[in-house]
């Protein structure tokens, strides 16, 4: 019988370490968006929007994290998959919650094993994606 180690899941703290990196970030290259931090089970953690960011980018961010946590991939990792001749072409409508598949949205990992995704609005598709890089890389330390 074989035992596996539990992986701590997602917590408040680690959401809101997330928001606060991804923010800088954006707040560093003048931009402003919102960021969306979901747990494992798709459940929200942390959200925030910045004043002057676009409304929608409260929708698109938590969409980005939501695609990312139910692929386990950045969303700018499949992008050509959903395009009219991808294999995954009719993915974005097969679902009751939909899916957004531009860049911005990312899986987060613990020990190798999925505990939650962040999805940044806000900014261009490869903005969100360095932001949401950037909270990874500071919930890492």
């Amino acid at each position: 019988m074989s035992t596996t180690a539990a992986v701590t899941p997602l917590t408040t703290a680690d959401a809101e370490t997330l928001v606060d990196a991804a923010r800088t970030a954006a707040e560093t290259a003048g931009v402003t968006v919102s960021v969306t931090v979901l747990d494992a089970g798709g459940h929200l953690l942390a959200f925030r929007r910045d004043d002057r960011a676009v409304l929608i980018s409260g929708e698109t961010s938590t969409r980005k994290a939501y695609t990312a946590l139910q692929l386990n991939a950045p969303t700018a990792d499949l992008v050509d998959l959903v395009k009219p001749d991808g294999p995954f072409h009719s993915l974005p409508t097969a679902l009751d919650r939909p899916l957004l598949f531009i860049a911005g949205g990312i899986p987060v990992h613990r020990d190798g094993r999925l505990i939650g995704a962040i999805g940044v609005g806000g900014g261009a598709p490869e903005q969100d994606h360095a932001f949401a890089t950037a909270a990874l890389e500071r919930l890492a330390r």
